[in-house]
């Protein structure tokens, strides 16, 4: 019996190192090189606050603003007022106490299929163009595509990049699907940090050009590979605490969407490892 059992032991290894190089070698294959930031011609520019259509700034200009807030909305007509009436509410406030602070939302519609680009605008058109901005992409392109667009888009500005998430929900389920996708993330790419899918992250200006610059994912897993090029570039970082308020109508589908960020977790991995992507470090800014 214990021939027998060594012989299936021998094989069941010998057909899962078979399957990590066959997997290893299709994640060579279908690497992609990094998306471009602009897939249509429409995405070079954004409307003022007069509807005039003006070019989207480069990140390699010098800093008008101190804090550039990022929201990628994908559906978003009905949640987006509440998420920017409380924001603009307490920026504005800062900015009363505080003349120096200067501050811009910069709000990225992701291919939209209802009014969120025409509900944004509403703030553009209160505010002025110079303290919200409206993008909208020509398709949808995921969350991380929406957020690197503003590698960009925050050129006008910002000695800081603030993304913040228009959606926030915490079922019993989603939370027993995150603790096994921690265990992969751990595992396969990031350690140290205990929630990377946390949609409230600040960064340096430098920071993220680095960073950005480098990101391949565009999906929803793009939080990972985010912090994973950070670790590379031994850029500092700190979690902190903040007040999480959720929102009933996330647009993420549990289980599909896990398993989709399981598959990319690896691919991340893999393709990192086996050299199909690599890591280079940006010119420095001014």
């Amino acid at each position: 019996m214990a021939p027998v059992l060594l012989q299936l032991a021998v094989l069941g290894a010998a057909l899962a190192a078979a399957a990590l190089v066959l997997i290893s070698i299709v994640a060579f294959i279908t690497a992609a090189r990094i998306p471009p930031l602009h897939q249509h011609e429409e995405e070079k520019f954004f409307l003022n606050a007069k509807g005039q259509k003006e070019i989207l700034p480069s990140i390699w200009d010098s800093p008008t603003k101190q804090l550039s807030v990022v929201v990628p909305s994908y559906n978003e007509e009905e949640r987006l007022p509440a998420m920017m009436d409380e924001a603009l509410g307490y920026l504005e406030k800062r900015q009363k106490q505080d003349p120096t602070f200067t501050y811009e939302v910069i709000i990225v519609d992701d291919g939209s299929k209802d009014q969120t680009s025409k509900v944004a605008f509403k703030y553009c058109q209160k505010y002025g163009s110079d303290k919200v901005r409206v993008i909208t992409l020509v398709r949808n392109r995921g969350k991380g595509g929406a957020v690197r667009m503003n590698q960009m888009a925050i050129a006008c500005g910002s000695r800081a990049h603030l993304e913040k998430e228009s959606i926030a929900q915490r079922s019993y389920f989603r939370t027993l699907l995150m603790y096994g996708f921690h265990f992969l993330v751990w595992f396969l790419c990031v350690k140290g940090i205990r929630d990377t899918q946390c949609g409230f992250k600040l960064l340096t200006r430098e920071a993220a050009s680095q960073t950005f610059s480098s990101l391949h994912i565009e999906r929803w897993a793009f939080d990972v590979e985010l912090l994973y090029i950070a670790q590379f570039f031994k850029i500092p970082i700190a979690e902190v605490a903040v007040n999480w308020t959720e929102i009933e109508g996330s647009k993420l589908v549990p289980f599909w969407s896990w398993l989709q960020m399981g598959k990319d977790l690896l691919f991340i991995r893999l393709r990192y490892l086996t050299g199909a992507w690599r890591l280079q470090p940006t010119r420095k800014m001014n």
